[in-house]
């Protein structure tokens, strides 16, 4: 079999990984989008975004997301996640401050901050926002394991 088990999925989107986002559009197909992300394991996984953002307007209309994470050398791997979502708007410093949080993750201390300094301006203009995806259906690939 060539899921992963429970355990190997968590430890998979704890990685240091890009996410892609991925939301129903009227008219067209999903909208998906390369994302940072933060993944609480067994619980849900969480971003900030812009709500005056295509993201943010669209979000605001959906009821469900996918959201996918791979490994893009050899061997291969994914997770991909489906389910309702959260949006949370009312306090917009912790927001910022969870961007910062992610700018820290993927780009260390010194290139977070010096990212963060640069684009805060445009975070605050798009009305931040925090989405927390509860996933309910799961698909995974772990190109290590043998097919049975």
């Amino acid at each position: 079999m060539t899921s992963m088990t429970r355990e190997e999925r968590e430890a998979f989107l704890t990685d240091v990984r890009i996410g892609v986002l991925s939301i129903n559009e009227d008219n067209r197909g999903p909208l998906s989008v390369p994302i940072w992300y933060y993944y609480n394991p067994g619980r849900d996984l969480w971003l900030t975004a812009g709500e005056n953002t295509r993201k943010g307007r669209l979000l605001s209309r959906a009821k469900r997301i996918g959201f996918c994470v791979q490994c893009e050398i050899p061997p291969y791997r994914y997770v991909s996640m489906e389910g309702p979502f959260t949006i949370e708007s009312d306090d917009p410093d912790s927001i910022l401050a969870d961007t910062l949080r992610l700018a820290h993750r993927y780009l260390g201390t010194e290139g977070g901050d010096a990212y963060y300094a640069a684009q805060k301006e445009y975070f605050v203009r798009s009305g931040p926002i925090r989405l927390r995806l509860q996933p309910e259906h799961w698909l995974t690939f772990d190109a290590s394991k043998p097919r049975t």
